[in-house]
Order: C-alpha cells, then sequence, then structure tokens
C-alpha cells in the first residue's frame, strides 16, 4: 500500500512521545517518594499520618485523570484548527504541563497536617489533570498520521520504543544531577540536600524542559493525514458506541484487569536503595528491565508480522508472568543481600522482555479498532477511541497507586527523621515483602490482563478488508 510519512516524521514522533514521557513517566514513582520522605520532613507532622494518606491521594487523582480523559477524548474529536485536532493539544499544552510539576515538588513549609494533606490532593491532581490533556492526545496521534494500517504499525513501533526510553529517561537525569551536585558543593554538602530532596525538584525541572523541547521537535515536523469525519456526535451517544464496541472494550479491560502489575514501580527506588546501596542506582536496577523492553518491541513487531496481535499479546502475558515467578524464586533461594544484585539484574532483563508486548501491541490494537468503528458507524473518533483505553489506564492507574502506598505500609516501612539522612534502616522482613511487591503480586496480575483479549476477534485478514473499503471511501488522502 502506498506510504504517507516522510521517514523524518517517523523519528519526531518517536522524540515527542519520548519527551512526554520523559516527565510523565518521572513523575509518578518520584512523586510518591518526594511526599513520603521528603515534603514534609523537619515539621512536627507525624510521617505516618503523612504516608497512611498517600493511598488516597494517588487513588482520587487517578479518578480524576479517568474521567479527564473522556472529556478530552471527546473534545480533541471536536477540535479543528490548521494543525489537525490532535496536535494543539500536545503543542499548547506542553508548557503547563511542566509548570505544574515543578510546583509539585515545593511543598509548603507547614506544622499543619491537614493543610499538608489537603496540599497533596489538590496539586497531585492538578497535575494529573494537564499531564492526561496532553498524554492522551500523544497516544492516539499514531492513528491519524497515516491510513496505511502497515505503516501505522511502524510509526506506532518507532515510537512505542522512544516512548519506553523516555519513561526511564528520569533516572539518568537523576544520576547526573546527583553527579554534579556532588562536584558543586561536595559530597556532605549534598548528602544534606539530598536529605531534603533537593535534587529530586532540580531532576524534576530538568525533565519537563526536556519534555517541552523534544515535544516541539515533534508538533513542528509532523502532520495528521486521515481526514476528519464531520458529523456533530453528543458525548453520550459518542461514549455509547466507543464503549459498546467489544473489540475495543476487550483491550480497555486489559488495564483494568491488570491494573496491579504496575506496583512493583512503587518499591523499585526502595529496592534499590536497600539492595544497591543508593537511589541513584534504580537506573542499574531498571536499565536491564528498561533495554529489555526495547527488546522485547523488537521482537514484538517482527511477530506482528507474522501472527494476529491478539495471538501475540496472550504469548506476551504468559511469558511476562513466568519471568516475574522466576524472579521471585531465584531471589528466595539467593537470599535478598548483596549476593542476589547480579542474578537480579540479569533476569530483570528477561522480566522486560514482556513490556514490549503490553507497550504496542494495544496501541495497534486500538488503531484497528478506530478503524473498525468508522467502518461501521462513519465517525472516525481518534480522541474517544484512545480515552476510553486512557479511561480504563486511569481508573488502573488510580488503583494502582493506591495499592502500591497501601503494599508499602504493609511491608512495615519506616520513614527518616534525620534530616541528614534520607532513608532508614528497614527489616529482613520489610524487605522480603518489598520483594513480593516487586515480583510476585505483579505476575498475579499479568495473568489478569490476558483474560480480556481471549474474547478479541478482530484478526489480520478482517483488519486488512476494513483498511481497504475505508481507504476507497475516503477518496484522495493528504500526501
Amino acid at each position: 500500500m502506498k506510504k504517507y510519512m516522510r521517514k523524518s516524521e517517523m523519528w519526531t514522533f518517536g522524540i515527542g512521545l519520548f519527551g512526554v514521557c520523559l516527565l510523565t513517566g518521572w513523575m509518578p514513582d518520584y512523586t510518591y517518594t518526594y511526599f513520603n520522605d521528603f515534603a514534609f520532613k523537619g515539621t512536627s507532622i507525624d510521617p505516618a499520618v503523612i504516608s497512611k494518606v498517600l493511598a488516597l491521594v494517588f487513588g482520587v487523582a487517578g479518578v480524576v485523570g479517568a474521567v479527564c480523559e473522556l472529556v478530552v477524548g471527546y473534545l480533541v474529536d471536536r477540535t479543528r484548527t490548521k494543525w489537525g485536532k490532535i496536535r494543539p493539544w500536545i503543542g499548547f499544552g506542553v508548557i503547563p504541563m511542566g509548570v505544574i510539576a515543578i510546583l509539585v515538588f515545593l511543598a509548603p513549609k507547614t506544622n499543619n497536617a491537614t493543610f499538608a494533606i489537603v496540599w497533596m490532593f489538590i496539586i497531585y491532581s492538578l497535575w494529573t489533570m494537564i499531564a492526561t490533556a496532553v498524554e492522551s492526545p500523544a497516544g492516539c496521534f499514531g492513528a491519524c498520521c497515516t491510513p496505511n494500517p502497515k505503516e501505522r504499525g511502524d510509526a506506532i513501533s518507532i515510537a512505542s520504543i522512544f516512548k519506553a526510553v523516555g519513561q526511564s529517561g528520569g533516572m539518568v537525569v537523576l544520576i547526573v544531577v546527583g553527579a554534579i551536585m556532588k562536584a558543586a558543593i561536595g559530597k556532605q554538602q549534598y548528602k544534606v540536600a539530598e536529605g531534603q530532596g533537593m535534587d529530586l525538584l532540580i531532576s524534576t525541572g530538568i525533565c519537563a524542559l526536556g519534555c517541552v523541547l523534544f515535544t516541539m521537535i515533534f508538533f513542528v515536523n509532523n502532520k495528521e493525514r486521515v481526514p476528519y469525519t464531520e458529523e456533530k456526535v453528543s458525548l453520550k451517544e459518542s461514549l455509547k458506541f466507543v464503549f459498546t464496541n467489544k473489540n475495543l472494550l476487550m483491550v480497555s479491560l486489559t488495564k483494568f484487569t491488570g491494573f496491579g502489575r504496575g506496583v512493583y514501580g512503587t518499591v523499585s527506588l526502595y529496592i534499590a536503595v536497600y539492595m544497591l546501596g543508593s537511589k541513584d542506582l534504580k537506573i542499574a536496577l531498571l536499565l536491564p528491565m528498561g533495554i529489555g523492553t526495547a527488546v522485547g518491541m523488537l521482537v514484538v513487531k517482527k511477530l506482528l508480522k507474522k501472527f494476529s496481535t491478539k495471538t501475540v499479546y496472550i504469548i506476551g502475558c504468559v511469558y511476562g508472568a513466568t519471568s516475574l515467578a522466576i524472579l521471585f524464586i531465584v531471589s528466595k533461594i539467593v537470599g535478598f543481600n548483596s549476593s542476589l544484585t547480579i542474578p537480579f539484574l540479569i533476569i530483570n532483563f528477561f522480566v522486560g522482555l514482556q513490556h514490549g508486548n503490553t507497550n504496542l501491541t494495544p496501541n495497534v490494537m486500538i488503531a484497528d479498532c478506530v478503524d473498525e468503528i468508522e467502518w461501521k458507524t462513519g465517525q472516525r473518533q481518534e480522541g474517544l477511541c484512545y480515552a476510553g483505553f486512557g479511561f480504563f489506564a486511569k481508573v488502573a492507574s488510580a488503583l494502582t497507586k493506591s495499592f502500591g502506598p497501601a503494599l508499602v505500609v504493609w511491608a512495615g516501612y519506616k520513614q527518616s527523621t534525620n534530616m541528614n539522612i534520607a532513608y532508614a534502616t528497614q527489616t529482613p522482613e520489610t524487605l522480603n515483602k518489598f520483594l513480593m511487591i516487586y515480583t510476585i503480586i505483579p505476575a498475579v496480575f499479568v495473568i489478569g490482563q490476558m483474560i480480556p483479549i481471549l474474547f478479541y476477534d478482530l484478526n489480520s485478514k478482517k483488519r486488512e478488508q476494513i483498511s481497504a473499503e475505508l481507504i476507497e471511501r475516503r477518496g484522495v488522502i493528504e500526501e
């Protein structure tokens, strides 16, 4: 089939997603440790009070984000500008998103626990709202960059790799910031600054700046090529045909049934601190997983040329649960100590391969579902289709972000009250529970996310038929 995208657009689409994910990937886990360990350190507020309320803070923010997903998706589909209907949300929303991100790490110095709690609820919910208004449109751009499904699949594959790298990019920023601070103010002064979370604030500022710059590269170089449909449809009607589309609903439900697979991120920093000896080494913990994710996406891209998206997704889930179970078993055999480090990091690479499936395959499926809905109804609504998926993703994120902190409390984690020490010593029981949160609990949910796809029936033959008929209906497509 005819190709429409310039080669540079394939890469700048990825660069744009890298920029967005550099910030959105940084915020959840590091916001958690900032709120939990640093935001109100040195005040009279009991750390246990903050720790217990964080599950609710992240849960409420997740619900806010889920509602915003639907609203933003609806508004995206009604947007008509010279830049298209998706790009304006990304290009004009990224600066406010960066500003709010920095404000999250500027906690008010107060001894009033109620005021501190209210501030956390407001500022993180505000962050979630503005991030959704940028991240959701960025995610659905792949559905309108080209009418050619194979070219679209290649574009989404490349962008997904950049996205995965961006999600872990903040860890590199944190290491570089730490190294520069040590060189500039000395190790002792850096230790004091680290104990107050200053390195987190500076790293957030750098991630926000990078987000703006990389996203603008995408904004000026990429185009939307799939034409609008002009019908005006109410939000109620739009939601009805989006949420009653069986295949889109099944893909979206994977986020809900697999929500607990992401709880490993809540404790990854603590595992780096207590197993590897420094939070800077979180990258040593997750870099093998990140490399595995990138390799996994390349493997999945090849598999998608030979097998259906359904088959690839199911195989990926079975493999993912198995690799996490192996990591847990090996860790229990070796013991949670320094001798575990090397085998842990090696197996982490193989665990990361599964993320290639969950990062790429659903995006291809949703783009196919957008075509299927247009084929059935005559209305093309990328915004709401991705918002439907995003709605379940945000609900799942809310559950994850509530479940994760609750599990940290269950593990018996104790915060440091010493202004010069960032993290307190933990008991062996707490560390073993952290290991369970990182491995065996996510493994159960990886199997859970596979279940809805068993009912997905948009196969390769039907997908090609739909694409061919849609191209014929549309007539001339913008080059």
